[in-house]
C-alpha cells in the first residue's frame, strides 16, 4: 500500500509563499526593502524544498488525497478544501515554485529602485500561492478558486505600473478576456455539479461513464449533444482564456506591459499553463468526447502555426518571446486534443524551463540596453554580455527543439504524437505542428542574431526602418522611473553585463534547459509517473502507446531524429534568419516591399483586435446604450415608474373631484350605498317572493 504524503507538509508549501505575500504587502514599509524580497524568497524557497521533497516521496509512490477543511455543506453537496498530491501535482508544484523562486531573486536586480518595490515582491509571492492551490486542488471549487486568484494577481502584475495608460489598457484587456473563457469554464462546472452532483474529481470522474450516456437537444445546433461533450468543452472554453489560445490569445501579447519578471510567471510557469494542466487533469472526462477533443486539437493547431507568423515580425525583444509563448502552448493544446495529456505536460515541463530563461535573458538585454527593447538597436551584445548570450542562445537552442536538448524530446513527441491520432482534425493538426518548427528556429533566431550578433547598432543613432515597422506604439514621455521599459533609448551607451542576481538565475534555468528532458522522458513520458494522474483509453486514442512501443531511449530518440523532417526544418529556419539578418540583411526588407499586403496582415495581427474592439466591443456598448435609453429610461423609468405615478395621480385628481366637504353630499353617497348594499343582498330573496 503506498505511503500517505504529510497534510502538514503540504499545507506548509501552500501557505509559505502567503505568509511572504501578506508581510511583504500589509508590513512593507516597516520591514523595508530587504524585508520584502528576504521573505517572500524565503517563503517560495521553503515551498520549493517541500515541493522537492513531495516530488521524491511521489516517485517512491505516496500519495495524498483527502480534505483538509470542509467549509460548507449543502445537503448532499460539500465544499472544501482538499490535495490531491499523485505525479502530476507533484511535477506542476515542483515547476511552479523553482521558476518563481528564480524570477523572485532575479527581481532583486531588476526591480532595483523601483518605488513599488515591495508591492511586487507581495504580488509575485500572491501569484504562487494562487497557483499552488490551483494544482493542489482535489475538487472542482477550490480549483476555480486558484483559476480565478491567479486571474486576480496577473490583472495588477500586467498593470502594476499604473500610471502608464498602456499598462492599465493592457491588464483590463487581460481581464476582459479572461472573463469570456471563466464564463464557459464555470458553464462546464455547473453540468459538472448538475448531474454529477459532486465537485470532487474522484467522484466526478467516477460518474464519468454515467455522465456520458446523457444527451439532451441544443436548439440552436439541432439534434441531440452529449452532456459530456458539452461540459467538455465549456471547460476548455475556460482553458482558451487563461492558455491564450485562439482567439482569446489577444491578452498575452499585451501583458508585456508588465515588468519582465512577472511576462517570465506568467508565460512560463503560472497563469498560460493552468488551462493545459486542467485539461490534463479532466482527462478521464475529455476521452469520452471525440468531438470535444477534435475541437481542442483545431484551436491549438491554429495557435501554435499562425501566432508563429506573427512572431516573424516581432521587433520587440519581449513579444517575440511572447508569440513563441503563445505558439508552444498551441503545441500543448494540439497534444491533449490528441490525447497525449502526458506529452502535453511534459512540454509544458521542458517549456517552463527554458522560456522562464528566454524571458529573463530578454529582460538582462533590456537593462544592458538601458531599457530599449527594439532588437533593431543591438547587435553585437555577445561580447558585452557574455552570460546573457550563452544562457540565451541555449534557450533558443532548447525551444526550436535541438536534439538532446529539453524541448526536442517534449516537441518532437507531440508531433509524433498528432501523426499517430484519427481525428477530423487530424491532417491540418500535422501540418501545422509540421511547419511550425520552421517558422519557431526563424524567429528565434532572428532575434538571437540581431541581438547578439552583427553590427553593433546601438553605437548609431535609432535604427534606420528595417523590414517591418515597430508594432509598439509606445509614447517615450509616459516613462514614469527608471524601470519603465519603454523608456527613451540610449542609443549611444555602451551595454553591460547585468549583475549577479539577475545572471545566477540564467545559469540555473539554462541547466535544466539542457538537461531535464533527457533525464526525465523515460519515467515521465513513457513510465509509469503519470499513471494514475491521467488517463487514457488506448483502444480508441492508441497514439502514447504506438509511441511507447516505439521508445528505446533518449539517446536513441535524437539519434533518429538526424533525419526526420522536423530536425531538418529547424535547420533551415537557423539558416535563414542567419542568411537573412547577417548575410543579405537587404531581402527581409524586399520581401516586406513585395507581399505589403501580408505583411499589414500580420502588423494588425490578423485585425482580430480591431474586430474585438470595434465589432464586439461597439455592439456591446451599443446594445448596452439602447437597453438603457429604452429599457431602463423608456420603459422602467419612464412607463412603470412614471408612467405608474402619473396614473396615481390622475385617479387621484378624478377622486379628489368628490371630496367637496359638504355633509349632505356625503350623506347622500352613504344612503346611496346602503341601498346598493341592500340590494345586492336581497336580489336573490326577492325573486323567489315575486313568485
Amino acid at each position: 500500500m503506498a505511503s500517505t504524503i504529510s497534510q502538514g507538509l503540504l499545507l506548509t508549501i501552500a501557505l509559505a509563499p502567503l505568509a511572504g505575500a501578506l508581510l511583504a504587502g500589509l508590513a512593507g514599509r516597516q520591514i523595508g526593502v530587504r524585508g520584502a524580497h528576504t521573505v517572500t524568497i524565503l517563503g517560495v524557497l521553503i515551498a520549493f524544498i517541500g515541493s522537492a521533497v513531495v516530488l521524491w516521496q511521489v516517485a517512491g509512490g505516496a500519495r495524498y488525497a483527502g480534505t483538509v477543511y470542509p467549509w460548507a455543506v449543502q445537503g448532499r453537496l460539500v465544499m472544501e478544501v482538499g490535495f490531491l498530491v499523485d505525479g502530476l501535482t507533484a511535477m506542476m508544484m515542483v515547476v511552479v515554485t523553482f521558476v518563481s523562486l528564480m524570477v523572485h531573486v532575479y527581481t532583486i536586480g531588476y526591480m532595483e529602485g523601483d518605488p513599488g518595490y515591495q508591492r511586487f515582491f507581495a504580488y509575485i509571492s500572491l501569484f504562487t500561492f494562487s497557483m499552488l492551490m490551483l494544482v493542489m486542488s482535489n475538487n472542482f471549487l477550490q480549483l476555480f478558486f486558484g483559476w480565478e486568484a491567479v486571474g486576480l494577481v496577473s490583472y495588477l502584475l500586467i498593470g502594476f505600473w499604473f500610471k502608464k495608460p498602456t499598462a492599465v489598457f493592457a491588464n483590463m484587456k487581460a481581464f476582459l478576456v479572461n472573463r469570456v473563457g471563466d464564463l464557459g469554464f464555470i458553464l462546464g462546472i455547473g453540468l459538472v455539479l448538475a448531474y454529477a452532483g459532486s465537485l470532487n474529481y474522484g467522484e466526478v470522474f467516477a460518474k464519468a461513464p454515467e455522465l456520458a450516456k446523457i444527451a439532451f437537444p441544443l436548439p440552436l445546433w439541432g439534434g441531440d449533444w452529449r452532456l459530456i461533450t458539452v461540459a467538455c468543452i465549456c471547460l476548455f472554453i475556460g482553458a482558451m482564456g487563461k492558455s491564450a489560445q485562439f482567439p482569446l490569445h489577444v491578452w498575452l501579447p499585451d501583458s508585456m506591459e508588465g515588468p519582465t519578471p512577472i511576462s517570465a510567471l506568467i508565460h512560463a510557469a503560472t497563469m498560460v499553463t493552468a488551462g493545459i494542466f486542467m485539461v490534463a487533469r479532466m482527462s478521464p472526462l475529455f476521452e469520452l468526447s471525440d468531438t470535444a477533443l477534435n475541437f481542442v486539437l483545431v484551436i491549438g493547431s491554429i495557435t501554435a502555426l499562425f501566432m508563429g507568423f506573427l512572431g516573424m515580425i516581432q521587433n520587440d525583444i519581449k513579444r517575440v518571446v511572447a508569440y513563441s509563448t503563445l505558439s508552444q502552448l498551441g503545441y500543448m493544446t494540439v497534444a491533449l486534443g490528441a490525447s497525449a495529456y502526458s506529452a502535453a505536460v511534459f512540454h509544458l515541463m521542458t517549456h517552463a524551463f527554458f522560456k522562464a530563461l528566454l524571458f529573463l535573458a530578454a529582460g538582462s538585454v533590456i537593462i544592458g540596453m538601458h531599457h530599449d527593447q527594439d532588437i533593431r538597436n543591438m547587435g553585437g551584445l555577445r561580447k558585452y554580455m557574455p552570460i546573457t548570450w550563452i544562457t540565451a542562445l541555449l534557450g533558443s537552442l532548447a525551444l526550436i527543439g535541438t536534439p538532446l536538448f529539453a524541448g526536442f524530446y517534449s516537441k518532437d513527441s507531440i508531433i509524433e504524437a498528432v501523426g499517430l491520432t484519427h481525428l477530423p482534425g487530424t491532417p491540418f493538426a500535422v501540418f501545422a505542428v509540421t511547419a511550425s518548427v520552421f517558422v519557431t528556429a526563424f524567429y528565434s533566431f532572428r532575434m538571437y542574431f540581431l541581438v547578439f550578433h552583427g553590427e553593433e547598432r546601438f553605437r548609431h543613432k535609432p535604427f534606420p526602418p528595417a523590414d517591418v515597422p515597430d508594432d509598439t506604439h509606445d509614447d517615450p514621455a509616459l516613462g514614469q522611473h527608471a524601470h519603465d521599459e519603454h523608456g527613451t533609448a540610449a542609443h549611444d551607451a555602451t551595454p553591460h553585463e547585468s549583475p549577479w542576481v539577475v545572471t545566477a538565475p540564467l545559469v540555473l534555468l539554462a541547466i535544466p534547459s539542457v538537461v531535464i528532458g533527457f533525464l526525465t522522458i523515460s519515467p515521465m513520458l513513457y513510465g509509469s509517473f503519470f499513471a494514475d494522474s491521467i488517463f487514457v483509453d488506448s483502444a480508441a486514442h492508441p497514439a502514447m502507446k504506438a509511441l511507447a512501443e516505439d521508445f528505446h531511449g533518449p539517446s536513441a530518440m535524437a539519434l533518429h531524429a538526424l533525419t526526420a523532417l522536423p530536425f531538418w526544418l529547424a535547420l533551415a529556419g537557423v539558416a535563414t534568419a542567419w542568411w537573412f539578418y547577417l548575410v543579405q540583411p537587404a531581402i527581409p526588407a524586399a520581401i516586406a516591399r513585395r507581399f505589403a499586403p501580408l505583411m499589414r496582415l500580420l502588423q494588425n495581427k490578423y485585425y482580430l483586435d480591431w474586430f474585438n474592439e470595434h465589432v464586439l466591443a461597439a455592439g456591446a456598448r451599443a446594445t448596452g446604450r439602447f437597453l438603457w435609453r429604452r429599457g431602463d429610461v423608456g420603459l422602467i423609468d419612464g412607463a412603470l415608474v412614471d408612467g405608474s405615478a402619473g396614473l396615481v395621480r390622475r385617479v387621484a385628481g378624478l377622486v379628489r373631484q368628490a371630496q367637496t366637504g359638504h355633509l349632505y353630499q356625503y350623506a347622500l353617497v352613504m344612503v346611496l350605498g346602503i341601498f346598493g348594499l341592500l340590494t345586492w343582498t336581497l336580489w336573490p330573496y326577492l325573486g323567489t317572493l315575486m313568485r
